[in-house]
Parts: C-alpha cells; sequence; structure tokens
C-alpha cells in the first residue's frame, strides 16, 4: 500500500506535541538538579542572591545618577516655563501671551512635580541622599496643587517662589549628598505627558 504524505496540519501539531514533551523534560530534569542533597548548587544560588559590597555601590551610584536626572528635569521646567516668563512679566493681566504663557506653566508644575516625587524616591537607594532629601518631602507635596493655581493665573507670585525654593532645597540636598543637580530643560513631548 502506498504511503500517503501528511497532512500540512498535522505538521504544526506534532511540533506543538514535540515542543511541549521537551519542555516538561527540561523542566523536570532542573527539578531534580536542585534537590536537596545538592548542597554546592543550593550555595552558589544563595551567594548570587546576597548582595556584595559592589553591588550595593552600584545600586547607591544608580539611585544618585537617576536623582540627578529627575531632579535637573523638574529644575529645568521649573526655570524655562515657570520663573523665566514670571520674571519677564509675562504672567501680570493683559502681558502679550499670557494665557498660553500660563497652560505652559501649569504642565511645566505638573511636571517638575512628578519629577521631583520620582527624585525623592529614586534617594531612598542611596544612604546619603535619602537622610538629605527627607526634610524635603513636605515640601515637594506642597507643589502638587500650584501647577492648577498656574493655570488660572492665580496667586502667580508665592506659586512661583513655592517652585524655586523647592528647586533650591533639592538642589542644596543633592550637592550635600554628592549628587549635583544642574538644569536640564525637558522636551515639549515630555512636559505634555505629564513626567
Amino acid at each position: 500500500m502506498p504511503r500517503t504524505a501528511p497532512s500540512p496540519r498535522s505538521a504544526p501539531l506534532r511540533r506543538t506535541v514535540v515542543a511541549v514533551t521537551l519542555c516538561c523534560g527540561l523542566l523536570a530534569g532542573a527539578t531534580a538538579c536542585g534537590g536537596k542533597g545538592d548542597s554546592a548548587a543550593s550555595a552558589s544560588l544563595a551567594d548570587a542572591a546576597s548582595p556584595t559590597a559592589s553591588d550595593t555601590a552600584e545600586r547607591q551610584k544608580l539611585a544618585k545618577t537617576r536623582f540627578v536626572a529627575n531632579a535637573g528635569l523638574a529644575a529645568g521646567a521649573t526655570y524655562q516655563w515657570i520663573v523665566k516668563p514670571y520674571r519677564a512679566g509675562t504672567f501680570k493681566s493683559g502681558a502679550k501671551g499670557r494665557k498660553v504663557a500660563l497652560v505652559k506653566a501649569g504642565l511645566a508644575g505638573t511636571f517638575a512635580y512628578n519629577r521631583f516625587k520620582a527624585a525623592s524616591r529614586n534617594a531612598q537607594g542611596d544612604p546619603t541622599l535619602a537622610k538629605a532629601v527627607a526634610p524635603l518631602t513636605a515640601g515637594i507635596e506642597s507643589l502638587k496643587s500650584l501647577p492648577s493655581k498656574l493655570r488660572k493665573g492665580e496667586s502667580t507670585d508665592s506659586v512661583v517662589n513655592s517652585f524655586d525654593q523647592v528647586v533650591g532645597q533639592v538642589k542644596g540636598a543633592g550637592k550635600s549628598a554628592g549628587a549635583e543637580v544642574t538644569d536640564k530643560v525637558p522636551s515639549t513631548s515630555q512636559l505634555n505627558s505629564g513626567g
């Protein structure tokens, strides 16, 4: 009796069955290797899981880098779209471009608040930085409601001063902990995303 060619549908089914069988075999083998009798493998896994001094130093360095990046973006947004237009008189009633400037300032305020919050979380990865930034938590949190005031043009003097003050405090805290913050103006798309 002549042999018939396998149907096109059976090839994918066979591949699936073979793949599942191989996966089960690998899983069973891996489970068997991790038994109680293999103390050398268990010890090496424990060593890999415990942090070393270099891991800790690397995490602290990364925490500082992230802190500097987020705080720098917050400071840059604050200066570019809140402090600079305020000093130029753009927020004053009747000033040319006031409405657009206030909307941008509101967006910048939201962005800066979110980046300062992220920077504060980043600081927790480095003990020195965490200690320096801890007293600023309330000041950062006080910025949360201010962007809406900026958009409406309410109390712009005090709002701008609050943002400017927090920028100065965060920069000072970073510098004291060896994480100097420099202004980095975010792109318009970053600003529109809200940070």
